[in-house]
């Protein structure tokens, strides 16, 4: 595909960064956002990215949502970064704007792949793994701690003709950091899974950076915990164990060592000391968070299958009350 017409559905802290990456290459790219401001804010100013060496300004094509009708000419390639409970409605709205043979690429969190595919087609559908750290605080500005050659991502099709098509997106995302092309995308996207069971919403609960509650006692074990978990979900979900984020086909070996393993990979890599997570970003903003898309879905998934996951289910009650007003995130 030669110069292939982009767009990001969601350009929160991941999004925006990506997207200006891609801008910065030359690609044609349009940011679809929700948050009124930061629309405003990046038509005024462009996007600025704060990463651990400089700061790059980009002037960007943002629209609203509500513009999204006006378009006319089809997109190619359709990533989508919103929150995985809001799949749904982001690829119906921007279904009617992708080409007939348009790539929609679900680079989020959860397991929003069929979500994707009940909506423009398996054919249609590149899963993503995603791995680097933003956040975003003040519309128009991005702060990024993961420069693009320490970013990390992995695509893949869920159908034979979509996964001949996975270095379309490749070719594409490489401008953001390191693309690989995963042969079992369900599976990587679950191991990607089984590492945001233990580190996002355990580290929310206690309202500490990834970095600063790992080290207080019993955490870093509790996450192992809900890794395990997660990993015989994946399993019990018909998924593979698989190598991610750096590991070898030698660190694969049974759930509970490969989700210990996984984690210590993505705390040693990933988690810088004013890391927060994205479930705590979105608290901290008020927000409705993924601790159903996440930690919700281990404890169904096992349950289908009459098997218990004890630790998830305690951090899903405990993310449910604080969501709810019940209880204050921190240290009780």
């Amino acid at each position: 595909m030669s110069s292939p017409r982009i767009a990001f559905v969601g350009t929160g802290a991941q999004g925006a960064g990506i997207g200006a990456d891609l801008i910065r290459a030359g690609l044609d790219v349009t940011f679809i956002e929700q948050w009124p401001a930061h629309v405003e804010a990046m038509r005024a100013n462009g996007i600025t990215v704060h990463l651990p060496t400089e700061t790059q300004n980009t002037p960007v094509d943002a629209l609203h949502l509500c513009e999204v009708a006006t378009l006319r000419a089809p997109f190619d390639i359709v990533f989508v970064l919103v929150k995985a409970y809001d799949t749904r409605w982001a690829v119906e709205l921007i279904a009617p704007h992708l080409a007939p043979d348009g790539l929609v690429v679900g680079l989020q969190n959860g397991m929003s792949l069929d979500d994707i595919a009940e909506i423009v087609g398996a054919e249609r559908t590149i899963g993503a793994v995603i791995e680097m750290a933003s956040n975003m605080f003040e519309p128009g500005v991005v702060t990024r701690q993961n420069a693009p050659e320490n970013s990390w991502f992995a695509v893949g099709g869920i159908v034979p003709s979509a996964q001949a098509r996975a270095h379309e997106v490749q070719a594409v995302l490489r401008h953001a950091g390191v693309v690989e092309v995963s042969a079992d995308i369900r599976s990587s996207k679950w191991m990607k899974l089984v590492a945001n069971a233990g580190e996002l919403v355990p580290s929310a609960i206690l309202d500490e950076t990834l970095f600063d509650a790992v080290r207080m006692p019993g955490v870093h074990e509790f996450m192992i915990e809900c890794g395990k978990e997660a990993a015989r979900a994946a399993v019990a979900d018909g998924s593979t164990l698989v190598p991610i984020f750096g590991l070898t086909h030698d660190q694969v070996t049974g759930p509970d060592q490969y989700a210990a393993d996984l984690l210590g990979e993505v705390l040693d890599k990933y988690s810088l000391p004013d890391t927060r997570t994205t479930v705590l970003h979105d608290w901290m903003k008020g927000r409705h968070s993924e601790y159903r898309e996440v930690n919700g879905l281990v404890v169904d998934v096992l349950e289908r299958v009459g098997e218990a996951a004890p630790v998830n289910a305690h951090v899903v009650e405990i993310a449910r009350r604080i969501e709810a007003g019940e209880l204050e995130r921190g240290r009780h």
